[in-house]
């Protein structure tokens, strides 16, 4: 299991990307800076924005960092999805969808459903019909593993 810190700090990176855009900014990221807490509390704010990121991604990450730090992210495989959730939101720039990526790709979490993913939301209309306001009403069938329809969709998106 990879580190919470990087797990968010990814997320982070991808809000509003593509996966492929994201993946290149987190490595040209993580070369410039070591994925941990004490590293981006260290890195000068412009060494962050040489990234590549904004200055928002960038503050959020420095958020991020120092919050971990005082032991935001300690403990948070015991919690309940709405728990770590509730903790997750106190950084600056992570909100729900990042919390929730977490929750599936950091902690494993089965029953995830992230029904405000634009990806999410575009493959269920493509292969199901289904609209954005009836995501919820859908995935309920699929409990307790919606984080695996989730997943499936998302891969839909890359075949023909």
């Amino acid at each position: 299991q990879r580190p919470p810190f990087r797990v968010l700090a990814e997320s982070v990176v991808a809000q509003q990307l593509s996966t492929r855009a994201a993946a290149r900014l987190a490595e040209r990221l993580f070369r410039l800076v070591p994925p941990t807490p004490k590293a981006f509390l260290e890195a000068p704010l412009d060494l962050l924005r040489q990234a590549g990121l904004s200055r928002a991604k960038a503050l959020a990450l420095k958020d991020l960092a120092a919050k971990a730090e005082e032991g935001l992210l300690d403990g948070l495989d015991r919690l309940e999805d709405e728990a770590v959730v509730e903790r997750l939101t106190r950084v600056r720039g992570v909100g729900l969808w990042t919390a929730e990526m977490f929750l599936m790709f950091g902690l494993g979490r089965p029953d995830v459903w992230p029904v405000r993913d634009l990806g999410l939301r575009r493959a269920a209309a493509r292969l199901f019909g289904v609209a954005p306001e009836a995501l919820p009403a859908f995935g309920e069938a699929f409990r307790p593993y919606r984080s695996h329809l989730a997943w499936y969709l998302w891969r839909s998106l890359s075949s023909p």
